[in-house]
């Protein structure tokens, strides 16, 4: 299966770069077809995570009752999430399905040139095969870390919970992009900047719909 996934993704990739006569934008634009296959789960993400800072004061409430009966605290837990037709996975979902995707993508960059070898690798100052990212002063890395950031904070506005993660994550894609070749970082940047844009006008959805929920 994950074969499979790496043809579809070399194909896809093949058909955005030689309609456009660049591999960089060819991933770009197989990154807007991703974003957009995954929109429904982006959306399913957002009401869920949504859902769960609204229970968090009956959260914090549990926790302070149950502290010391772990047991009743996991039943009452499970009662509350079906209670609110919540599933606390469900924000995990979209990343979790990213992951075979940047798999498959890595692997096809990585033969990037046997794919593709009428094609430059060369897109703007990156050659996308290489993880050479000192010679452009890290400048992808730090995207990626700068967009995770703001992508986070889109997602989660005013959760105190996640202002370590907020920091650490970011950083950790830093550090982790740096090793990479410079065209999954790429897709990693636009992904984050296309989910920024997808997660602002879910807010804009989500509050009008309480505000209207409210008027009732």
């Amino acid at each position: 299966m994950f074969s499979f996934l790496t043809d579809i993704i070399g194909q896809i990739l093949g058909f955005f770069a030689r309609l456009t006569g660049s591999l960089g934008l060819g991933v770009i634009l197989l990154t807007v077809v991703i974003r957009l296959a995954l929109h429904p789960l982006t959306l399913s993400q957002s009401k869920s995570l949504a859902a769960m800072r609204e229970l968090q004061p009956k959260l914090d409430e549990l926790r302070k009752k149950y502290k010391d009966k772990p047991e009743q605290y996991q039943q009452k837990l499970v009662e509350l999430y079906q209670e609110h037709k919540i599933n606390p996975m469900g924000g995990c979902l979209p990343m979790l399905i990213q992951l075979p995707i940047l798999y498959a993508l890595f692997f096809v960059l990585r033969d990037l040139t046997g794919l593709f070898p009428d094609m430059d690798p060369r897109f703007l100052l990156w050659d996308l095969t290489q993880a050479n990212h000192a010679e452009t002063w890290y400048l992808l890395p730090i995207l990626s870390g700068v967009t995770t950031y703001g992508q986070m904070r889109l997602a989660a506005p005013s959760d105190p919970s996640q202002r370590a993660l907020m920091i650490i994550m970011p950083l950790f894609f830093v550090y982790i992009s740096a090793q990479f070749p410079a065209g999954l970082v790429l897709y990693w940047v636009v992904a984050n900047l296309l989910s920024m844009g997808q997660q602002y006008l879910i807010n804009r959805q989500l509050a009008a719909a309480q505000k209207g929920e409210k008027a009732r």
